[in-house]
């Protein structure tokens, strides 16, 4: 039975039994619906607590049920309908209680949760707004300016936070079914406040809304879904509860059927599917219990910080003491941002810190399941890495590179066991980047593979299997969107104006922008090297601006100009004089114009990748450019955004 009902003197326990997350498929709305008539008829029944079996409250819609017409009873009237049962309702939340599982909990009387719930109304990420009261209860609960940070950002709250605000009536230590049991009596001791639709809410001015819009929009970035939703949420302060709710259905109904809503519904199953391939289903991961990291640099440290924010115990490695105490400062910056930004607490922070043993003895590997390679990019460092390695680590011991650019094959020669061996290319930063490119040899064993898929979900990355090719998925494509941009500028179309067009598709920066920011001298050395190998490399307008001293922000000037101590591109006289004998002139472009040809350009790339094998799906990709390079999540990623999507 999906909804079953006990009872507890005059305390009656509906109990959801909907695995794996309690979903609201119409089985259980129908169970909750007949639930409100059975316990309404029962003389015996006072009050009622919801609960849910299993890891979570209701966790949101069915997803089973997206693109299909809707079956009754529908949510918004399951809503009211517990809303206005005789007997008052308890939510007791567990877990996450999302989406329509948090509109449930506001139909009820009451909400009590345990210490580690959350609650959140995630709607805007799939591109629609609450569809069920979202907007309309949340800020008669706790006000305007705390329902736009709900509503409009998506994010979940944890318990502590709601139960300040007002989301949540009681934060309840030890046994939650039993806390809510003596919850649900208490409250009928006293006398009961109103329901949430006739709880009033202060309307604030129209000041407010303005400023709210311009937050909104800047954090949106051309998403429609959040400032759809604070329109929703400002309707709900200054109209009447059912024309508030009038308007919220419109809106989500005509949200529903968007490109952004299918956009955002095609990145939510690929991300869903990602973590565990079909192929790996049935192969058993290596278990990983002490992990170790050789090199401490920036994306070294930033592996360590990841592996400690997943709770493993580190080995970092460096070649000498004074690298390893250069990797371990590294480190505790990494963490000290943390508290600065209030990720983390000085004691979570000093925590994580005391996890990591930093030596420059291989010997102290012997015992270590997983041991990652992030040395200097240069193929003779990284074998000689790994040839100690070999030498000191178990023979079940999983052996990773995060090469960004050298074939693994080339490395793994040097290992007597490549069935071991495997690429992972961490994006940095490497603790905050969700992106993992997980690339075998030929010769990886599927425990192997599986065991890269198992550290992406043990670190919440989002991992995609890349075959082997220069630039992998990701700067494979990144090379050819740089390079179709470096085109446009020869047809006379101005730096500015592309990076302009790029940030109005919804991408954060321009193409140009980006590598001042990352630096012009990084490709240029890859270009260098190729070139020394004997490799005919055509060069490239960046190269011009590096040869000029030009690498980026670093040094005032790359494709911009910069001030001293500023971030803010200028446009540059000394480019234009630098490029000027290399640009012909061609016909004036648009902004949209710009933007469709780049995205045109990544696609082409992408269906390129896949014809070769590289890529196993052109989700596959999608989600590279979305996690990896800021491609729009509203879009979908290049090959949604541009038909591709067998």
């Amino acid at each position: 039975m999906t909804v079953t009902i006990a009872r507890q003197g005059e305390i009656a326990i509906v109990t959801v039994d909907n695995p794996p997350v309690n979903a609201l498929s119409q089985a259980l709305r129908q169970g909750l619906w007949d639930a409100v008539d059975t316990l309404d008829a029962d003389p015996q029944v006072a009050a009622v607590v919801l609960a849910c079996a299993g890891r979570t409250f209701i966790a949101g819609a069915d997803v089973t049920e997206f693109g299909k017409p809707p079956q009754p009873p529908h949510l918004p009237d399951l809503v009211d309908r517990i809303e206005a049962a005789q007997k008052p309702w308890v939510a007791a939340i567990h877990g996450s209680a999302l989406g329509g599982g948090f509109e449930v909990a506001m139909g009820c009387r009451f909400r009590v949760a345990a210490p580690d719930a959350s609650v959140g109304l995630p709607e805007v990420s799939l591109g629609i707004v609450p569809g069920a009261s979202g907007t309309v209860r949340t800020p008669r609960l706790a006000g305007a300016a705390l329902a736009v940070e709900l509503v409009t950002s998506g994010r979940p709250m944890r318990a502590a936070k709601a139960a300040e605000a007002g989301l949540v009536d009681a934060v309840i230590q030890g046994d939650l079914l039993e806390g809510a049991t003596a919850f649900a009596r208490q409250a009928l001791a006293q006398p009961l406040p109103a329901p949430v639709s006739a709880r009033p809410v202060a309307a604030p001015d129209a000041g407010f809304w303005a400023e709210q819009e311009k937050a909104v929009a800047k954090s949106a970035k051309g998403a429609a879904a959040p400032l759809r939703a604070l329109a929703c949420l400002r309707k709900a302060v200054e109209a009447p509860f059912a024309e508030a709710m009038a308007f919220e259905r419109q809106t989500f109904l005509e949200l529903r059927g968007s490109d952004q809503a299918a956009a955002l519904r095609h990145v939510f199953f690929a991300e869903r599917a990602a973590p565990r391939p079909a192929a790996l289903r049935e192969v058993e991961p290596l278990p990983l219990r002490r992990a170790a990291v050789i090199g401490g640099g920036t994306m070294g440290a930033g592996i360590v910080a990841a592996l400690r924010e997943a709770g493993l115990p580190v080995t970092l490695v460096e070649r000498d003491d004074e690298a390893v105490a250069r990797g371990l400062a590294n480190l505790r910056g990494i963490f000290a941002g943390g508290v600065k930004r209030g990720k983390l607490t000085e004691t979570q922070a000093e925590g994580l810190a005391v996890g990591v043993t930093g030596t420059t003895d291989y010997a102290s590997l012997a015992d270590a399941d997983l041991v990652i390679e992030a040395v200097f990019e240069e193929i003779g460092v990284k074998r000689a890495v790994f040839e100690q390695l070999a030498r000191v680590c178990r023979p079940d011991a999983v052996l990773a590179t995060n090469t960004s650019y050298l074939d693994p094959r080339a490395i793994a020669e040097v290992l007597p066991e490549p069935e071991r061996f495997i690429g992972l290319h961490f994006f940095s930063p490497a603790n905050v980047m969700k992106l993992l490119e997980i690339v075998p040899v030929p010769e990886t064993s599927d425990r192997t593979l599986a065991t890269g898929f198992a550290l992406a979900r043990l670190l919440k990355k989002i991992p995609v299997r890349a075959g082997i090719c220069e630039g992998f998925i990701g700067n494979r494509i990144l090379k050819r969107y740089r390079a179709a941009a470096e085109a446009l500028v020869r047809q006379g179309v101005p730096i500015a104006e592309i990076d302009a067009a790029m940030r109005g598709h919804g991408f954060a920066m321009g193409p140009f922008e980006a590598q001042d920011l990352g630096g012009l001298d990084i490709a240029f050395l890859q270009r260098e090297g190729a070139r020394a190998a004997g490799q005919a490399v055509p060069e490239t307008l960046g190269d011009i601006l590096v040869r000029a001293g030009r690498k980026g922000q670093k040094t005032g000037g790359g494709w911009y100009d910069y001030a001293p101590g500023e971030r803010k591109p200028q446009p540059s006289a000394a480019v234009a004089e630098l490029l000027a004998g290399h640009i012909r002139p061609g016909p004036a472009m648009g902004r949209e114009e710009i933007a469709q040809a780049l995205v045109a350009e990544m696609a082409a790339e992408g269906q390129a990748i896949l014809d070769e094998g590289i890529a196993q799906a052109p989700a596959d990709i999608d989600l590279v450019e979305i996690h990896g390079y800021g491609f729009p999540r509203w879009r979908g990623g290049p090959m949604f955004a541009t038909g591709i999507r067998g």
